[in-house]
């Protein structure tokens, strides 16, 4: 299947990361049909989907036009046959969990046409943990999306061990054709590329607050005045390139022995899950809110990333 031959996408879990994919595809000419389980979760992603799109119009991303386009685009239903009976590409965007995915996979390899390829939203699986037995294993691809998806530019695309270069291709130009910035990730390993680094990262910052070296709130100022600005411009290895490698050698010898090891999750992360305290999704998390506050927070961190998208990607998406 070429680029030319993709017209109707399909998304598979409405939550957090599936109504944004689907409203990125919707934006950018694609019919769109939206499935889950209930319509109360189909009727609450159209909400956000609308609530995100103002935003655009707002910021004047896009115009109204564009957005009474898009949303004529997309479909709802919790009938998954319906739903991908004749998508041309699924993209799956469920829990984080195998046997779900596998489950879903297998029935998707079933319902879909056979020209249909197939995407996972997974976040650190592989695509062979879960999708190794479906006979399409040809056109089985991870694209991994960032949150929030309609606005961060980078999407990870990490192969299977049988998904075939037109497969590969065809996603990566149609990433492209979509707005995104795709990333070829050329080996396949757990969490990727970019949810290693992160974690990598956050295991370091969790251990800096539960020793009391600073607060969340100064943690969180110290990695936005300093890495996250510059990083948004340049990348970690340009970074390196710029200060001098003998200066980065002479840090890291320094400083490797002393940064946190743990292979296990932070105590204080498992007791926040095991007392509910999500975050944005429960109210309390390391920080605490109301929900309203949640949804301001959310407003003004996503008209920050439009203003730093306009600033910074678009010459490098075009």
């Amino acid at each position: 299947m070429k680029l030319e031959d993709v017209r109707n996408v399909s998304v598979i879990g409405a939550g957090i990361m599936g109504h944004g994919i689907a409203q990125t595809y919707a934006l950018a000419g694609y019919q769109v049909s939206i499935n889950d389980v209930n319509d109360s979760l189909l009727d609450n992603a159209m909400e956000h989907i609308k609530a995100d799109l103002d935003v655009l119009v707002d910021d004047a991303f896009i115009s109204q036009n564009e957005v009474n386009n898009a949303l004529c685009r997309i479909t709802t239903t919790s009938d998954l046959e319906k739903a991908v009976c004749d998508s041309d590409f699924v993209t799956e965007a469920i829990i984080e969990d195998s046997e779900a995915k596998r489950k879903l996979f297998d029935q998707l390899d079933v319902l879909c046409p056979p020209r249909t390829v197939l995407a996972s939203n997974s976040s650190s699986l592989l695509i062979s943990d879960f999708a190794s037995g479906i006979r399409r294993r040809d056109k089985v691809i991870l694209t991994h999306w960032f949150n929030p998806p309609h606005i961060v530019p980078a999407v990870e695309i990490i192969r299977g061990r049988e998904t075939s270069d037109e497969t590969a291709e065809l996603v990566y130009a149609l990433l492209k054709k979509v707005g995104k910035m795709p990333v070829r990730i050329l080996k396949e390993i757990p969490g990727y590329l970019v949810n290693r680094i992160q974690m990598a990262m956050i295991r370091e910052v969790w251990y800096l607050w539960e020793q009391g070296i600073a607060s969340p709130e100064d943690i969180d100022l110290a990695v936005r005045g300093s890495l996250g600005f510059r990083l948004a411009s340049i990348g970690p290895l340009l970074t390196a390139d710029m200060a001098g490698i003998d200066t980065y050698y002479r840090v890291t010898k320094y400083l490797f022995p002393l940064i946190n090891d743990s292979h296990e999750p932070p105590l204080t992360i498992r007791k926040m899950v095991e007392d509910g305290q999500l975050g944005a999704k429960s109210g309390k998390g390391v920080f605490d809110h109301s929900q309203e506050e949640w949804n301001k927070i959310i407003k003004r961190r996503d008209k920050e990333f439009l203003r730093r998208l306009k600033a910074l990607y678009r010459s490098e998406k075009d």
